[in-house]
């Protein structure tokens, strides 16, 4: 058995201690990171709930219910931090991708000591391609509230859509990881294709004039 919330302790206590001696963006990306892990130890006390309550097996939580659970609780701490707290809309990706980190490292730390860590290969590719997921999913959700919440219109459809998206990619990830044969090889690379993808562009916008700060 994993005592998750234990785990959660060791991680974020240090982590907690540390801002009251650091400032500035340092401080807040400690600070999200913490939430981010937070936020993974309550999905999976979420996705269990949900899981019996529907009576499915793991494989198609994954696929269906964790998706959806984990997006929507990554996105609630961002979108309170966005409308009580009223930063600058170029701040909000930085606090998606460091709440995407620190789910995402709870998420592999937990594998780890549920799974062991003999299988090197093994691990650093589920590592690589689970964290660049939860940060695609991050990227997404930052750039996306920032952008749709300067047009007050578009702010309800638009983080629906945005949160669409998510779940969509988390949904299409876990598929294909949870498939036989090549659609698994597929599936690991997918989240660091789309990240390369979204870097390259990230290059480009800006000579195009293009721009979301």
């Amino acid at each position: 058995m994993t005592y998750i919330e234990n785990i959660f302790l060791c991680l974020a206590i240090p982590m907690i201690l540390s801002l009251f001696f650091t400032k500035g963006r340092a401080r807040n990306f400690t600070l999200f990171a913490t939430v981010g892990m937070g936020i993974c130890l309550l999905s999976a006390y979420v996705n269990s709930f949900f899981m019996e309550q529907y009576g499915v097996d793991g494989i198609i939580a994954a696929i269906e219910i964790t998706p959806v659970c984990e997006e929507v609780m990554k996105l609630l701490p961002l979108l309170f931090y966005f409308l009580i707290f009223e930063p600058e809309p170029k701040e909000l990706p930085s606090v998606a991708i460091a709440i995407a980190v620190g789910f995402a490292t709870f998420e592999n730390v937990c594998y780890l000591t549920e799974n062991g860590a003999s299988n090197f290969s093994f691990l650093l590719i589920r590592g690589i391609s689970a964290g660049a997921l939860h940060i695609l999913c991050g990227v997404l959700s930052g750039f996306g509230i920032s952008c749709v919440f300067r047009r007050r219109w578009l702010a309800i459809t638009g983080t629906a859509g945005i949160l669409g998206a998510c779940t969509g990619f988390h949904g299409i990830y876990n598929l294909l990881i949870t498939a036989d044969g090549g659609w698994k090889t597929v599936g690991y690379l997918f989240p660091s294709v789309l990240i390369l993808f979204l870097f390259v562009a990230k290059s480009i916008l800006p000579r195009l004039k293009i721009s979301f700060e």
